[in-house]
């Protein structure tokens, strides 16, 4: 099913360890550029262009827009955006020299000027162009933190830890100042001072809450800075403790294997322009929560002019472009992740997601059996390619390749327990029941109380009339875990409309449609519900409403019965069987 699909790929970074958030605007394929004969043609050119993340036909619109009215400043800050969202950052310095005294944009104009006079080593002009007439707190720690970077690369170490400590800010300011007091003592060489921010970052776990990648940065950074101290121990219980933090880590995971070899380790900054790029890293990352894609993705490409190969940054701006449906931006990035990086991995898996997300699914499958072959002892590997084939619906390709990642399993671990979830789903679509069931029992061993599994097993349970009671409860369980899922709150209306209990099942699928309204199994669900307890013209608008939004044939066909002669009484259709082939709850990956 069409909406089944989407919902897989949308689950599937979940193999990667990497968090999205939604959407802002779709990449569309770039338009033939069109000819303009005005002011108004180019500039709404422009907009409409950019509103689709078009950004270089973006940028050859503003540019004509310009020729008909050259000193207009918001053309230029426009202009000098774009081309800088683009990864076309020289491009932009002449719209940023012409806007460095306008108030409302100098926080980006002069950000862009001290970013490339930190390339060319002019640490005094770079400390000027920090200087901003209006202060947000975000361009008071930008502009203070890379400063204090500038000053190291004056030659003024000491006054460089000194004035990151000492700026002025609101107390979420915290975290990012002690990482990067750390990082200049560290690269100025003031071993004790290091030590010291190092620890006290590490210990500030509540700030790592708001801003875990930069927690974690500082935790990989401390035991770097350990490591080239002789203290291996040391280093790897600081890793210990990043990993209680969060588990799956790649990079954690490199550099525990390389301190354990005896390998020498790099710091994690080693000049003053990627301690600048780091702090824009931190920023951006801690500012991705959803709805921000093109702040954030700004901040990142200042931090990629800065160190072209920051594979943190490449990771992260490929996220937002995964966030902003821009698969081909995002596999750009991907591919610019060097051999030997530790995101190196995750980056393949994503750039194999990314392929099948543009319907070259011949290729993704291609990609991703090839690191399966290559790592098949790394069950993320299996899930990507299993998601994949479950998009295609090829199950019994998605049940074979899981089944050679059990064979692989010689101890199952709970993170182990999305194989066994996504093997009994690749059974239960083939209706392989009694091979499906006992993947979803040995996945709730793994990782008890898994909203997914529970739901999925719950609701199968309900489907086949099994095990109704403790169905119901499995359910009403991920409810209670996972409220706001439109899909688990359906599976609990559907499984009280099995049940008999209409008006029950009326109230959750009611929310579930709130929750999910563009999902036309969901609706057609709802329309049933509300035909058994007598509201028929809800039911019909309802089912109507779920015709509209395109389901599958299947699906499409009964819907269509039930428009035409509503549902058979229950004396010959039982609320216990109503004959129609009810969707499966989607295989999304729970996180």
């Amino acid at each position: 099913m069409p909406h089944q699909r989407i919902r897989w790929l949308a689950g599937l970074t979940v193999a990667t360890g990497l968090a999205l958030c939604g959407p802002v605007v779709v990449a569309k394929e770039a338009a033939k550029p069109i000819e303009i004969t005005s002011f108004s043609g180019a500039y709404l050119a422009a907009r409409v262009a950019e509103g689709d993340n078009d950004l270089d036909s973006a940028i050859t619109y503003y540019k004509q827009a310009l020729a008909f009215a050259p000193d207009d400043v918001q053309l230029q800050q426009s202009l000098m955006l774009t081309l800088i969202s683009q990864g076309r950052f020289d491009e932009s310095l002449p719209y940023a020299d012409k806007l460095k005294e306008v108030p409302d944009i100098e926080r980006f104009s002069r950000l862009a000027l001290a970013v490339d006079t930190f390339r060319k080593k002019d640490y005094q002009k770079a400390e000027y162009w920090l200087k901003l007439s209006l202060q947000a707190d975000l361009d008071r720690l930008i502009s203070g933190v890379m400063t204090g970077w500038a000053r190291l690369g004056a030659g003024h170490g000491k006054d460089a830890v000194s004035y990151v400590a000492k700026l002025k800010g609101p107390e979420w300011f915290d975290l990012f100042k002690s990482y990067h007091r750390a990082l200049i003592a560290d690269v100025a060489g003031q071993k004790d001072k290091a030590a010291e921010a190092y620890k006290s970052t590490l210990e500030n776990m509540a700030a790592g809450g708001a801003a875990p990648e930069t927690w974690l940065r500082n935790a990989e950074a401390y035991a770097r800075f350990l490591a080239r101290e002789g203290k291996k121990d040391e280093a790897l219980a600081v890793l210990d403790k990043s990993e209680e933090f969060v588990t799956g880590r790649t990079e954690i995971e490199a550099l525990r294997e390389s301190i354990g070899k005896g390998e020498e380790i790099a710091p994690m900054v080693a000049s003053p322009a990627d301690g600048a790029s780091e702090i824009l890293v931190n920023l951006a990352t801690a500012l991705n929560r959803g709805g921000g894609e093109p702040f954030v993705r700004l901040y990142l490409e200042y931090a990629l002019a800065l160190k072209p190969d920051s594979d943190i940054a490449l990771v992260q701006i490929a996220g937002v472009a995964e966030q902003m449906k821009d698969s081909e931006r995002a596999i750009s990035y991907y591919r610019r992740i060097a051999d030997s990086s530790p995101y190196k991995q995750v980056a393949e898996l994503q750039l194999g997601l990314n392929l099948a997300d543009l319907g070259r699914n011949d290729e993704a499958i291609e990609h991703l059996q090839a690191l399966v072959e290559a790592r098949p002892d790394e069950m993320r590997g299996y899930l990507a390619l299993g998601g994949v084939y479950g998009s295609k619906e090829n199950w019994r390709a998605s049940a074979d390749l899981y089944d050679r990642a059990v064979e692989r399993l010689k101890e199952p671990e709970p993170a182990d327990w999305n194989i066994f979830y996504q093997r009994g789903i690749a059974y239960e679509r083939l209706r392989e029941w009694n091979e499906a069931e006992p993947n979803f029992r040995k996945a709730l061993e793994l990782n008890p109380d898994q909203p997914q599994v529970m739901n999925y097993l719950g609701y199968s349970w309900v489907d086949k009339n099994m095990n109704l009671v403790e169905a119901l409860e499995m359910i009403q369980k991920a409810v209670e875990l996972r409220p706001s899922d439109g899909y688990i709150v359906d599976s609990l209306g559907w499984a009280y409309y099995k049940l008999g209990r209409f008006e029950d099942a009326v109230r959750e699928l009611e929310r579930a449609v709130s929750l999910r309204p563009e999902d036309p199994v969901l609706n057609d669900h709802l329309g049933d519900a509300y035909w058994r307890v007598g509201r028929r013209l809800e039911a019909t608008f309802q089912w109507s409403y779920a015709r509209d939004l395109e389901p599958e044939p299947d699906v499409l066909a009964e819907v269509e019965k039930k428009l035409q002669k509503g549902l058979p009484p229950l004396a010959t259709n039982t609320a216990q069987d109503t004959g129609a082939s009810r969707a499966k709850p989607a295989p999304e990956k729970a996180d």
